[in-house]
């Protein structure tokens, strides 16, 4: 079933496909939107158009993301509305009809795909596509893999933000905890990149904010380490195991999608009622898979129910328990340490293993970071969770998604990369967007601070798509990083980088003794919260 997602001048820049484990690079000139000081946060952006379309563009979805996305598609592509088609969820007809009034010419229908009926559902929808289409996946609970194979028998390009199953695989309590986990969805989209092979149509998979755009925050902080460390700005690795040597040279152990959304509306939680500023399907199916992380080669020991895999990149470990139950030390600049949740995402596994060395070595690297998501979601998410996990997992019966309803706060997320250096100091670097409501409102109708990060992060990805239309498969980590973050950048702002002496270890056994490991303070052990 078809279930909406609620989930920035000209320059030369370096677009870039993978290549048989390197970066077969072009140089190229396309337009694009940096502002020069990523922390600089503009009134306005210009409606520049960074690429010309002349297909059809179908865009799956019309939840806060599908609805968040349009008007960014519709500013900075060359085409009209009239080659946009909108496909959602017959709940949500009223939205369909807001924004076939917004954009006149943009075609909406309902329905609903399932695994049984996507094929001709999406023929129906469309008049069938063919090579020069597009189709953009902003839904959830419809399997990726699935849209993939069609995409690629058509010759039409792709964009995703999530490896998505189809709906119920995410707690269906016949398959094993291995099998419900990100890791496992990751392996078959990488299967099916190997077997369509580097030149099928271009399809950008889990390119929203996270994953998405904190990959190439990543990519970002690696660099501006390495310049503080060195006190000069190196060449930028061209390669997979460029980027995982850079890593290991100044001396990362563990890095933390770290995230803090304060974001408020102006009434009380009720009751009953699931309150997010994002998708809530989306984030319960994901809060009720195994917590999962990419797992460092300097970690000492397994964490309580803590799994291997058995296959596939062996990267990462899940354990068995929910992600919305298993919570973790971490640190924003404008929070300070705070618990937030070990929700398994897809960056967790693909970050972990594009920094392994040697690559593909599975457990038996010589380098490899730990990986994961930290997420301390709205307050009222929150609440919200408290509740659900209260009633053993059982979803309250209202939900309510806070868009409109927003009347402050900011939603701060970005990489924490934590390790010691050559001289055996330690260190800990932040480098994130902190994006606030009315700064989102101001430069794009339908988004909040949370949305425009991941719209803005869609509309990027379907730039670059568009530019080089035969890639391929291609993961986050395999994109250029600053051509992605030069389209994003003024509708991310601002984003900054800051130091820190915060480890997890601070404050700890003040009051009581705990089992904590003092002489490496990025063991994973000191990060989970038992």
């Amino acid at each position: 079933m078809l279930r909406v997602a609620a989930a920035h001048g000209r320059r030369r820049t370096v677009s870039t496909c993978w290549r048989r484990g390197a970066f077969s690079r072009h140089l190229s000139s396309h337009p694009s939107l940096a502002v020069g000081d990523p922390a600089h946060v503009p009134e306005t952006v210009p409606a520049t158009k960074l690429v010309d379309f002349e297909g059809r563009l179908l865009v799956l979805g019309l939840g806060s993301i599908g609805m968040g996305t349009l008007p960014l598609l519709l500013k900075h592509i060359g085409m009209s509305a009239s080659q946009v088609i909108v496909f959602t969820g017959d709940d949500r007809a009223d939205e369909a009809a807001q924004v076939e009034a917004a954009y006149p010419g943009l075609c909406t229908k309902l329905g609903w795909v399932t695994e049984d009926n996507y094929n001709e559902t999406l023929e129906a929808a469309t008049g069938g596509m063919a090579k020069g289409d597009f189709l953009l996946n902003l839904s959830v609970d419809v399997a990726s893999c699935s849209l993939l194979e069609w995409c690629a028998e058509r010759g039409v390009n792709y964009v995703d933000t999530v490896v998505e199953p189809w709906l119920g695989r995410y707690t269906d309590p016949n398959l094993t905890p291995a099998e419900r986990t990100n890791y496992a969805m990751r392996e078959e989209a990488i299967a099916l990149k190997k077997r369509l092979g580097p030149s099928s149509a271009t399809a950008v998979i889990t390119h929203g904010a996270n994953p998405g755009m904190v990959n190439h925050f990543v990519k970002r902080a690696l660099l501006n380490i390495r310049e503080k460390q060195t006190g000069t700005a190196l060449v930028t690795p061209s390669t997979r195991e460029g980027w995982a040597e850079l890593a290991q040279t100044v001396g990362v152990r563990a890095i933390h999608i770290s995230e803090r959304d304060t974001q408020v509306q102006g009434v009380p939680k009720k009751v009953g009622e699931f309150v997010n500023t994002w998708s809530i399907d989306g984030f319960i199916g994901e809060g009720c898979q195994p917590a999962e992380l990419g797992w460092g080669t300097h970690e000492k020991q397994l964490p309580p129910k803590g799994r291997r895999h058995e296959a596939g990149s062996r990267a990462a470990i899940y354990i068995e328990r929910p992600g919305a139950s298993t919570r973790v030390r971490t640190w924003t600049p404008s929070e300070g340490p705070f618990h937030g949740w070990l929700i398994t995402h897809n960056e967790s596994m693909s970050i972990s293993d594009f920094l392994t060395l040697p690559a593909g070595s599975g457990y038996e690297a010589t380098y490899r970071p730990t990986v994961h998501y930290a997420y301390h979601p709205c307050d009222d998410a929150v609440l919200s969770l408290h509740e659900f996990a209260g009633k053993n997992w059982e979803l309250q019966p209202n939900k309510k998604l806070i868009v409109e309803e927003i009347v402050s706060g900011i939603d701060e997320l970005g990489v924490l990369l934590m390790g010691t250096d050559a001289q055996g100091e330690h260190f800990a670097y932040w480098y994130g967007s902190q994006l606030e409501i009315e700064q989102a409102r101001r430069l794009v109708e339908f988004n909040s601070a949370t949305s425009l990060q991941v719209t803005a992060a869609a509309m990027a990805a379907t730039v670059w798509a568009m530019r080089n239309p035969s890639c391929g498969i291609l993961e986050p980590e395999e994109l250029p990083h600053d051509e992605i973050l030069d389209v994003m950048a003024p509708y991310i702002a601002p984003v900054i980088g800051e130091y820190t002496e915060w480890t997890p270890l601070d404050g700890r056994e003040e009051l009581f003794a705990e089992d904590v490991d003092r002489e490496d303070p990025w063991q994973f052990k000191n990060i989970i919260v038992e």
